[in-house]
């Protein structure tokens, strides 16, 4: 029922299922246009991810490099440095909820700074999980989509990670150094096999996700491993998500029989920049996933799709799914207004947003 709740609950699928079913009144989808090798990856990934959250991963990572900080500039990068890295292999979305809450709970205790070190966490979170295929759900569709190879794609993420993170330093030297006291670490422990067996699982995935091997296999290894471990670990999959891709896909399969909405999309994507912006400003009104699937039909410029995409993460609460659950750990576990919170967070937003578009469109441009 829990997951029904969840499922049910979930804002951005309810809009997916509305339009879905408004454009079934238009057209009948193709089950040709379903991209199962998209809808299968996501599902490995959402399982392997789990399962590395079920093991506490994140946590012991957290504490250990914490244990080190012993001013408040320190914190704030290693939180940050830490929410990059794992929002490279584990996403954004468990990274800000792992990360947010355990900072929060060290800046309660010590009357540290909320609301900037929050924000750098969940912006770190969306940065790394740029950087690789898996991070974002919507990279999968990229892969999938332009059968992109991983030469290829970190071409792409390299450079685009580069510079996010020079920007990222220069953030950092405007928070001040208060000497806080030695975080104590908790006594939380990695059950190493698990862990090892989990990451040569990963590793079966990434073959899997670049079509070295057929996708369906690591899937069904990660949904052995994750019963095997703990059977309540499939609960824990936003099942909401896999849902959202299929509505989209339907909705997609529907407009492309409309002639008129196919020109108008055209339209909107005719080179490369114009799909850059397209991408980058429809994610700030209905997310970066679906806004990827919707772009990602209608053009062959993949680099730009790939820029506009995860730079759009930024900006808006529903630019990116972390986004909206960066906002929802704050108002759980902060002790600040919430208010204030938001209004801050929003305009740090919205800066990263223009000055990434700023370095995106340079990448495009310069060919970098």
């Amino acid at each position: 029922m829990t997951v029904l709740k969840n499922i049910a609950k979930d804002r951005i699928l309810q809009i997916t299922v509305l339009i879905t079913v408004i454009s079934l009144f238009f057209a009948r989808p193709r089950f040709a246009d379903i991209n199962f090798h998209t809808l299968w990856s996501v599902a490995a990934m959402l399982t392997i991810i789990q399962i590395y959250a079920y093991l506490h991963v994140l946590d012991v990572l957290a504490y250990k490099l914490t244990s080190i900080a012993d001013n408040t500039r320190k914190l704030n990068m290693l939180f940050t440095a830490l929410a990059v890295i794992a929002g490279m292999f584990l996403g954004n979305d468990i990274t800000v909820l792992t990360l947010i809450p355990l900072y929060l709970n060290i800046a309660k205790r010590y009357k540290l700074p909320q609301i900037l070190p929050v924000t750098l966490i969940g912006m770190g979170a969306n940065i790394g999980a740029a950087f690789t295929p898996w991070g974002n759900p919507h990279n999968i569709f990229l892969v999938s989509r332009y059968n992109v190879s991983p030469l290829k794609f970190f071409e792409w993420s390299v450079p685009y990670l580069i510079l996010s993170l020079i920007i990222m330093l220069l953030v950092f030297l405007f928070i001040p150094k208060k000497e806080i006291p030695t975080q104590k670490t908790e006594p939380i422990r990695i059950s190493w096999r698990p862990t090892i067996i989990t990451t040569l699982v990963f590793i079966f995935f990434f073959f899997g996700v670049f079509r070295a091997i057929d996708i369906i296999w690591p899937l069904i290894v990660a949904i052995v491993l994750a019963l095997a471990i703990n059977p309540h670990i499939m609960l824990k999959i936003d099942y909401a998500l896999l849902l959202t891709f299929t509505g989209f896909f339907i909705f997609i399969s529907d407009i492309q029989q409309i002639p008129a909405i196919v020109n108008l999309i055209h339209d909107m994507v005719y080179s490369e920049i114009s799909t850059y912006f397209a991408s980058t400003i429809s994610s700030q009104v209905m997310s970066n996933v679906p806004s990827t699937i919707l772009v990602g039909k209608f053009t062959n410029y993949a680099q730009a799709l790939f820029l506009g995409s995860n730079i759009g993460g930024f900006g808006s609460a529903i630019g990116s799914m972390a986004n909206m659950l960066v906002l929802k750990t704050f108002n759980q576990h902060g002790s600040v207004s919430k208010k204030k919170f938001f209004i801050q967070w929003t305009i740090m937003q919205f800066a990263g947003l223009i000055i990434l578009t700023i370095v995106g469109l340079g990448l495009l441009i310069f060919r970098i």
